[in-house]
């Protein structure tokens, strides 16, 4: 039967002293694999916060976690998991300070997704935001089409930030809301201005079908020149 408060158990769980710097190489190479791994997941994976403070939580939480309920992990252990995640924070943080591309590897940087009423597609494609995503963002804020949307950023939280036009420069746009955007057709149904729904290219169309000049895709809805009602 063991005994509660057997000091060599407690503290390191019957391993030699030594075993401190297998510790330290551990939690450096897991603190890399986190950092990575949700670099990757993008900054919607981690919306609010940034890769950084989220990797510092998942990291603290588990080395802090575990040696309160498993009698096999060792407190000594544990607390040098958190010094050396604490170590590896005013680092990571150092050089943030002294290296722009270094900050922006670790925390990204804002990205334009609409600038001057156009629509980034490249960004899409390199934050891995879905068309449905970004456009229920919008919706929350009021938006209908995208012609009231002068520029969005993605932010490094992964937080969308909108301006709008001012009423008077709203322009012909792609429509936003559910009902009007599954109206989407490959043929022009009458004469009029329509938005391509991938990439909103907005221009005058006959009746027919066409192929977006941007895109060089055929799906097109009737474009809206609404003014934003807040």
């Amino acid at each position: 039967m063991k005994e509660i408060f057997e000091w060599n158990r407690l503290l390191f769980n019957g391993l030699p002293e030594s075993f401190l710097l297998e510790v330290i190489f551990r939690s450096t190479v897991m603190f890399i694999v986190l950092l990575l791994t949700l670099k990757v997941a993008g900054k919607r994976g981690v919306k609010q916060l940034s890769v950084f403070e989220t990797v510092i939580i998942i990291a603290l939480g588990s080395a802090a976690g575990d040696p309160m309920f498993y009698e096999n992990v060792g407190i000594i252990p544990a607390i040098t998991v958190l010094i050396v995640i604490i170590v590896l924070y005013r680092l990571v943080t150092w050089l943030t300070g002294k290296s722009k591309r270094f900050e922006e590897f670790i925390e990204g940087k804002t990205e334009c997704i609409i600038s001057d009423g156009k629509f980034s597609i490249a960004t899409f494609k390199k934050e891995s935001l879905a068309q449905d995503e970004f456009f229920s963002e919008l919706r929350m804020k009021s938006v209908e089409h995208l012609g009231q949307v002068k520029n969005a950023f993605m932010e490094i939280s992964g937080e969308i930030s909108v301006f709008y036009y001012e009423d008077h420069e709203v322009q012909p746009g792609l429509p936003i809301l559910p009902f009007l955007f599954k109206l989407k057709s490959k043929t022009i149904p009458a004469k009029g201005v329509y938005s391509c729904t991938f990439c909103e290219n907005t221009e005058q169309q006959n009746i027919g079908s066409a192929q977006c000049k941007i895109c060089n895709k055929s799906e097109w809805v009737q474009a809206l020149k609404t003014i934003r009602k807040t």
